[in-house]
């Protein structure tokens, strides 16, 4: 009986955390929840995305290389408009962000019909937080394996504002942060690089900047897009808009 007993201390001290990598609701002994943490390594290995709210605007960029030059990229949209004022970009798992992006849209137009106003861009935040954050406390569902950046108006005050959700539900607000590949570095990047009086003009050609530092060839307008907040208003910036910006850079 003592060599069973010593045995499965054994078997478990061996196993360790991996005993409970399976369970999406169970916390490790050391208070983890360890999907989470996986649903952030897939988070880590989707491309980059990186957003700066400037004083008159924000403006958030992502690349969106593809493996094999048959993709038509045209049809493949990583930014996404969510009100007239709040648009959202992702990295990480694609279709998760369809799921969400949707969600949103529906949330949304759920508070206008309720309300006859735009939602502000802190409640949608908020929702869409607890969605994701929904998903890490159910039964036969994993977490979204994507991390959002949102760029959007505060209409009560008329400022510009940042927010990344998480897989895991936390919200934050940021003056600029990347997620993705490459993030790390980019955020020193724009550590430097951003400041409190930046207007939007210099913290689109920093957004550039910023991407361009870990990009994996040539950057041009087909494989990144931009989306800005400018006039209160959301707009993804054409290919010929972009096109501009990096001469501009060059």
């Amino acid at each position: 009986n003592n060599k069973q007993t010593n045995k499965q201390t054994y078997n478990t001290t061996i196993m360790g955390d991996s005993a409970y990598s399976f369970s999406l609701t169970t916390f490790s002994r050391q208070g983890k929840l360890l999907q989470i943490e996986y649903a952030l390594n897939a988070v880590a290995k989707g491309r980059t995305s990186l957003g700066i709210c400037a004083k008159d605007g924000v403006v958030i960029c992502t690349d969106k290389k593809f493996a094999s030059s048959l993709v038509d990229s045209e049809h493949v949209h990583k930014i996404e408009r969510i009100t007239d004022h709040t648009g959202f970009v992702y990295s990480g798992v694609g279709p998760d962000y369809r799921v969400l992006v949707r969600r949103a849209r529906k949330d949304s137009q759920k508070y206008y019909c309720m309300y006859r106003e735009t939602q502000p861009v802190s409640q949608l935040v908020k929702e869409t937080a607890s969605v994701m954050q929904e998903y890490t406390q159910s039964g036969g569902v994993r977490p979204f394996g994507v991390s959002l950046l949102v760029a959007g108006l505060d209409q009560a005050t008329n400022e510009p504002r940042l927010y990344q959700v998480d897989p895991s539900g936390a919200y934050f607000g940021w003056k600029a942060t990347a997620i993705g590949k490459n993030h790390l570095n980019a955020k020193s990047f724009l550590e430097k690089r951003y400041q409190d009086d930046m207007e939007l003009e210099d913290a689109i050609h920093t957004a550039l900047l910023t991407l361009r530092e870990g990009f994996e060839g040539e950057m041009n307008a087909t494989n990144i897009e931009v989306g800005v907040v400018r006039n209160g208003k959301f707009s993804l910036l054409t290919e010929e808009q972009i096109q501009d910006y990096l001469d501009e850079a060059n």
